[in-house]
């Protein structure tokens, strides 16, 4: 639940024609500040005139307002015409920018611009919204016009909004896009990205506007490496794309690289994509804790080609870039074959999908599966075994207890078969629990 504070200020007339700032701490964990003030700016009066009064209002005072963030970078200003404003990561009024709500001291331009001879009261009245758990979909790897999609940016937009997408990452090859360029589609999160793209290998860095200086080009392995070390720098999410596609697999060693998640499922499941699977499961297994996630590499619409497909669906703070990156670096999250598909909840007490738990205090894993279709198999998935679980008998939900009988890994997928005469393929897939201890 949002909470308010206020507080007073008192400015002499002697401050009149100067600025200067209010100092106001920013809780931490808020999603969205909703900041008004309120002073007597007009001084009214009545007096004989004629057969009758005449009423006069006179502007005596005016005050103007502007916001700055803990490191000092100017948030906006909007001068004495607005006595409201609001600031969250994914919007903010006019004049003021779109920014993380970080924790810490932040300050209030004050702008004394008019005072009247006896000071003036202000007081400043602040509405915190706190974030809180919801689960979103969106799609991590799209283009536009910028390389070789076929709609901009804004189209993009309105179309995951169309799909029942709540974020969407733009990630045009080897072309940077700024935060501060993205359109505003009101309940749809634009991430700025890139596709780092190069002959032997592609790789999303997601969330920063400018992952590394000068240009994309690397011949040698020391020049990929720095590029990649740059982005992981500056706070890039590091994605490795389709890393055992047919055309263009990821031919880099990866172990020489810093990265935060695999792209096991780009685009219409199929052989490359499923090899993928496979390999992200070998490194589980040899203890490896790699998130992985999916993105549609959506260019243009093909019969088998969408936007949000597959979906990522993150259990995420906010619905702000940094929470979502943050919550996909995490693992909190899942992968279903479009908007439409199956919705799961694991979890293993408190603890999430990405999360770690102590085997020795939890034992099981509460798996709620819902969206299923007649004739869809539920697996539990750990380092020893893939085990089926359901075959769903009719259109329904399933809910279950699981046992874990070791330290490990638990997952969990559903398959599908998506076109009779064709194998099952998998419908969602998660991240993993991992469990630590022994036995």
């Amino acid at each position: 639940m949002p909470s308010t504070v206020e507080i007073p200020l008192f400015i002499e007339h002697t401050q009149e024609g100067s600025y200067f700032t209010l100092p106001f701490t920013m809780p931490a964990d808020i999603e969205k500040l909703t900041l008004s003030y309120r002073y007597e700016r007009y001084e009214e009066k009545e007096a004989a005139a004629g057969a009758g009064m005449f009423h006069t209002r006179d502007q005596v005072n005016i005050v103007d307002l502007g916001l700055i963030a803990p490191d000092g970078s100017q948030v906006g200003a909007s001068g004495s015409d607005k006595l409201e404003i609001t600031v969250s990561e994914t919007f903010a009024t006019p004049g003021y920018h779109a920014v993380p709500l970080v924790p810490g001291e932040w300050k209030i331009i004050v702008g004394a611009y008019n005072i009247g001879p006896q000071g003036l009261k202000v007081v400043y009245t602040f509405t915190f919204t706190e974030k809180i758990l919801r689960l979103l979909k969106g799609d991590l790897h799209t283009h536009t016009v910028a390389s070789d999609g076929v709609q901009t940016v804004e189209e993009l937009a309105w179309r995951a909004r169309r799909n029942g997408l709540d974020f969407v990452a733009i990630t045009d090859h080897n072309q940077t896009i700024s935060p501060d360029s993205l359109p505003y589609v009101e309940g749809v999160t634009l991430i700025p990205g890139i596709e780092w793209t190069h002959f032997k290998g592609h790789s999303n860095f997601l969330g920063v506007a400018k992952p590394y200086d000068g240009s994309f080009m690397a011949n040698t392995p020391d020049e990929v490496k720095a590029h990649f070390t740059s982005a992981h720098e500056r706070g890039a999410t590091i994605v490795i794309n389709h890393p055992i596609d047919s055309i263009c697999p990821f031919q880099f060693d990866m172990d020489t690289l810093p990265y935060d998640l695999l792209e096991v499922w780009n685009g219409p499941m199929r052989e490359s994509n499923l090899k993928a699977v496979g390999y992200w499961h070998s490194l589980l297994v040899a203890g490896r804790r790699i998130p992985i996630c999916g993105g549609s590499d959506f260019h243009r619409d093909t019969p088998f080609l969408f936007l949000g497909g597959p979906t990522m669906c993150v259990f995420a703070q906010s619905a702000g870039p940094t929470d979502i990156l943050k919550a996909v670096r995490q693992g909190h999250s899942y992968i279903i074959f479009s908007p439409q598909g199956p919705s799961l909840v694991l979890k293993a007490g408190e603890a999430i999908m990405g999360d770690t738990v102590d085997w020795t205090k939890v034992k099981e894993v509460q798996i709620s599966v819902g969206g299923l279709y007649r004739g869809d198999v539920v697996r539990v998935i750990t380092a020893a075994e893939a085990t089926p679980v359901l075959e769903a008998p009719s259109d329904g939900s399933f809910t279950m207890t699981y046992p874990v009988s070791s330290p490990g890994f638990v997952r969990v997928d559903v398959l599908r078969g998506f076109l009779p005469g064709l194998p099952l393929l998998p419908a969602l897939l998660s991240n993993p629990i991992y469990f630590t201890g022994s036995v």
